[in-house]
Parts: structure tokens; sequence; C-alpha cells
């Protein structure tokens, strides 16, 4: 998988690529992140990116010759699978998402910043709009970082144990279900015995039920 990521702020998006889980990923080749500075396709001496509104307001909006210039030279040497803009009013990111997205070759990240984007950058070029949740944030760098590590994670081969991410929260509706490891009793706060037990269908059928009471408790809309 390739993902390109446009920015105003790329060294926003460093760190989170360059560390655990990640940082593996790249290193062996399963994932490319490239990061792509939108000043550098500003036709002006300052490199400006944004400009006033029309009609007057508050904020100023990224123009659409620069990310048409950027957009068009990438599509130029790949096809790609969907270009992405990160805006709060955008399709609420969730893990089935994460899971089609996981499948894809190619993808371009588009990170909203200042007021938004010309609204003919929507029009034009985007496919998909994704939100990370109902609020907003100074610009789509933190967003489109979170997005990748859910698609990251996913890819064969990067996760040592592949059946992690099968049983994480979200996979079947469910939130995951409590976990423990050593010691067994901790100042009298013990691990339920039917994890010490070895008896496998047993543990599973646990883990489902607490899984489902974790849902229901905590997140019922899922079960809906």
């Amino acid at each position: 998988m390739r993902i390109d990521i446009i920015t105003v702020l790329p060294e926003l998006l460093k760190s989170p690529f360059d560390a655990s889980i990640l940082k593996r990923a790249i290193d062996k080749g399963l994932v490319e992140v490239h990061f792509h500075n939108l000043r550098d396709y500003a036709k002006d001496k300052y490199k400006h990116v944004d400009d006033y509104q029309f009609g007057g307001g508050a904020g100023m909006v990224m123009m659409i010759e620069p990310i048409d210039d950027c957009i068009t030279k990438l599509k130029s040497e790949r096809t790609y699978d969907e270009i992405i803009y990160m805006t709060p009013d955008g399709a609420t990111f969730n893990q089935g998402m994460a899971n089609q997205m996981s499948l894809l070759e190619n993808i371009i990240i588009l990170c909203g910043h200042y007021k938004g984007v010309d609204q003919r950058v929507r029009d034009l070029f985007i496919t998909k709009e994704i939100s990370i949740g109902d609020f907003v944030l100074s610009g789509g760098e933190l967003a489109a970082a979170v997005v990748s590590d859910a698609i990251i994670r996913l890819i064969p081969g990067v996760l040592s144990d592949e059946t992690s991410a099968l049983t994480d929260s979200f996979q079947d509706n469910l939130l995951a279900p409590p976990i423990y490891t050593r010691p067994a009793d901790y100042k009298g706060h013990k691990v339920p015995d039917v994890l010490l037990s070895g008896h496998f269908a047993k543990i599973e059928k646990w883990r489902e039920d607490q899984a489902y009471e974790h849902t229901k408790n905590r997140r019922p809309d899922l079960l809906k």
C-alpha cells in the first residue's frame, strides 16, 4: 500500500510514522507513506496556499490551484483507489471503513487547514470525505495520522500476531472483553478462574459473554 498525504504542515506528521508499528511496517516495505508540502505548489514567492473567502467571513480558505497541481502530479504517476479529504463534516471513520481501506493499493489523503478547502476541490477531486469525530481540530494532519494507523495495522504482516487485529474492539460490532496478565492475584484482586482453567471452549464462551455485556453497558448503540 502507498499513502500520499498532502499537507501544509508535514512536520506534524513525521513523528507518528517514525516509531512503533507504523515504522516497522514502513521498514518492512509493507507500506509507503509520503508527505507532500502543499507550499511546494504555491505560485507566489511567499508560498501562499490560502486566500480570503468570496462573500466575506472569518477564516482563510485553501486555494484550488496548488491542490489541483499536487493531485494531478500524483495521479500522473500512478492510479489511486481513493482521494480522501479529512473534514469534520465527512463520514465518521469506524473499524469497518478501516477494514475496507486496508485492502486498497494507493490512496491520497488531503489534510484540511484554516477554514477548509475551496468547495471545487471537493467537487472535482475528492472521492471520500472522512471525519474522526464530532469536533474540530486545527488541521487534518492528526486525523490523517489516526486513519493511517488504523489502516496500516490491518495490513497482513504488520502485526507480529495477525489474529490480534481480528479480536479488537468493533471488529464484530462488539467491544473487546476484559483482559488480564500476571500476577494472577494482585493484592487480593484475582483473575477470573475460567481464564486459568486451560479449557479453551469455556474461555472463548466467557470472552464472548463479557464482550456482549461490556458492549451492552457502554455502547448499546452497537447492538442495534
